[in-house]
């Protein structure tokens, strides 16, 4: 099967593959080869580097830097004793040889070229050399030179200089050999190898990079959906408490007229705005629940829970063996229901956290009726080692700040010196004064 384009005479699968290396070698090694690509300084963050002092950490991140100009140093110094030439004949060598290796620093694919280069223009007087056509110095060069450059691109990049390496050796073999014995097979073996674990390395770290990447948006969608989790859950339970009061006002507004003899006709309409107004809030309140109810959600059939309710989650909480104790500090009044239902859940949550991750430990919950606001702090001790902690996701604290910050409130949540965990929130409350008739308990 042929691929046809309009207008244009089709193409076969083997033009294809031809046209898709072509292209491939071309983004490789030939667009912008001489592009200039300096190495970046090393990050110092690593688990070595970072305990070094501060003035030798900030030069270590020129660590790769100091390691490739050590390497062409060493070329041209091995050029220098082991070429049996003149010195400034050995000197010129050395320095063509390790001038590739110094270009990876800046321009890595041109450096492939350069050695390419290189190789082959000490190829020419060297025929009649044991090893040819890489001689010893243009062996350690070239070698060096396309394993930094496959250190700096792309695993693709490796494979085509391989091949052209292979390409280089068998043709100057072809087209200069004289029978002599020739080095292209050493230096294919040894390139394949440094190469492929060039290679490797570059695909692990991009794999680990791609897997961090996927980590940190799975937790950013994760926080992000407990969060509107957390918000659908506030709006049920609000509308639990809202509902309530809007039926208390539309049944006491239709039968006020009914408690005051001959009310004036300005009453009874006062009244009736009154009723038709808490009716349609409870209709705007059904359809706003409406959009935010999943299709599993079911009503509660008893009212929401508050703090008057505490000593009950409280007996259930040591049922299923958390020692806890409770303080009640200041004159305990009735205080708005939003604010006594989000009291309870974040109290509630705190304790179910402490059961997860801290089994076997001691709870304290503190409610302070203080001027201005309700204070609750929730303090547990470092779980014991008799049982392992429950996994879970985490997410418990976000849905405490959400209420929290639902009420203008605010909140600390973190572990104490002792290993334990802490809880602390205000939440303001304004216009409420202290009931005598009820006692701390």
């Amino acid at each position: 099967m042929t691929e046809t384009t309009h207008g244009a005479t089709p193409r076969t699968p083997e033009l294809r593959l031809a046209s898709g290396l072509a292209q491939s070698l071309r983004q490789a090694l030939i667009t912008d080869a001489f592009a200039y690509r300096p190495l970046r300084p090393m990050h110092t963050d690593g688990p070595l580097t970072r305990r070094l002092p501060s003035r030798i950490r900030a030069e270590a991140a020129h660590l790769p830097h100091a390691v490739i100009c050590t390497v062409a140093f060493f070329i041209v110094v091995f050029a220098t004793v082991t070429s049996g030439l003149p010195q400034a004949v050995s000197l010129v060598m050395g320095l063509l040889a390790g001038l590739p290796v110094v270009l990876t620093l800046v321009r890595p694919v041109a450096a492939f070229w350069a050695a390419m280069a290189v190789t082959l223009l000490f190829s020419l007087p060297n025929q009649w050399d044991p090893n040819w056509p890489w001689i010893p110095v243009t062996f350690a060069s070239y070698l060096a030179t396309v394993t930094l450059v496959a250190i700096r691109t792309s695993p693709r990049t490796a494979g085509w200089m391989w091949l052209l390496t292979v390409l280089l050796g068998s043709s100057i073999s072809i087209v200069l050999g004289r029978g002599q014995t020739l080095n292209v097979g050493p230096m294919a073996f040894a390139s394949a190898i440094a190469l492929l674990a060039v290679s490797i390395r570059t695909i692990r770290k991009q794999a680990e990079q791609e897997v961090t990447a996927q980590q940190e948006v799975t937790a950013v969608e994760r926080d992000r959906r407990t969060l509107l989790e957390e918000r659908t859950t506030i709006a049920r339970e609000l509308h639990d408490v809202v509902a309530h009061h809007m039926s208390v006002v539309a049944i006491q507004a239709e039968a006020a007229p009914y408690r005051v003899k001959n009310p004036p006709p300005e009453l009874e309409a006062a009244f009736v705005t009154i009723r038709e107004n808490a009716v349609a809030a409870l209709t705007e309140l059904r359809r706003v629940l409406g959009v935010v109810r999943s299709a599993d959600y079911e009503a509660p059939d008893a009212p929401q829970p508050t703090l008057a309710s505490l000593d009950g989650l409280l007996a259930n909480v040591r049922e299923a063996g958390l020692s806890v104790d409770k303080t009640v500090t200041g004159a305990v009044r009735e205080l708005p229901p939003g604010v006594e239902l989000s009291a309870y859940r974040i109290i509630q949550e705190a304790l179910s956290n402490t059961l997860r991750h801290a089994p076997g430990a001691a709870a304290g919950v503190e409610v302070s009726y203080v001027l201005g606001g309700l204070g609750l702090r929730i303090v547990n001790e470092p779980g014991t080692g008799d049982v392992r902690p429950s996994p879970g996701a985490g997410q418990g604290v976000t849905g405490m700040r959400e209420r929290v910050a639902m009420l203008e409130g605010e909140m600390t949540a973190g572990e104490l010196a002792s290993g334990g965990f802490e809880v602390a929130v205000f939440i303001p409350v304004a216009g409420t004064r202290p009931d005598p008739a009820k006692d701390p308990a």
